[in-house]
């Protein structure tokens, strides 16, 4: 699943953060907080639906973190984050890897993670995703297969063309 081929048409990408947003509008707590809500993205592969989903919510800002030297942060404008109410907005959860980076340095900050939310939970195989009980919420949810080498792998042994996606 290729995400960034459907984000690249804006009503594509317009319709799947509707979606988005409507799910989490179902939750009454983030519901109720909408006014006041932060959408933020860890990298700019969510941007598009950060900002739709911010949109749709019409919530009070949309930012993003930047990856400098490995590590994410803030332009030095966007430190102070004490009280604010946050929901996280991706496009694809794979590892959790940078959603769990950026939910640690937003909460270093004093901010309320509310809800992760992403067009697709896809999972790699045998591993679970930690929010620290903070509701997931995505539109599908797809099984991956992950495999140490080409050996164990089933596609491999059928020829089939595989393509490396980033994690």
């Amino acid at each position: 699943m290729q995400l960034p081929l459907a984000l690249r048409y804006y009503q594509h990408s317009r319709t799947l953060s509707v979606a988005l947003s409507r799910l989490l509008r179902s939750n009454p707590e983030i519901a109720s907080l909408v006014p006041e809500l932060s959408i933020v993205t860890p990298a700019s592969g969510g941007l598009p639906v950060a900002f739709g989903v911010g949109e749709a919510l019409r919530c009070r800002q949309v930012y993003w973190a930047e990856n400098e030297e490995g590590r994410l942060r803030f332009r030095q404008y966007m430190e102070s984050h004490h009280g604010e109410k946050v929901v996280l907005v991706d496009d694809t959860l794979r590892t959790g890897r940078k959603l769990r980076e950026l939910k640690t340095l937003l909460e270093s900050g004093g901010a309320a993670i509310l809800a992760v939310a992403v067009v697709i939970l896809q999972p790699h195989t045998g591993e679970r995703l930690e929010f620290d009980h903070i509701p997931i919420y995505s539109l599908a949810k797809l099984e991956a297969e992950r495999y140490p080498d080409a050996a164990g792998c089933r596609m491999c042994h059928a020829g089939e063309t595989l393509e490396r996606v980033r994690s």
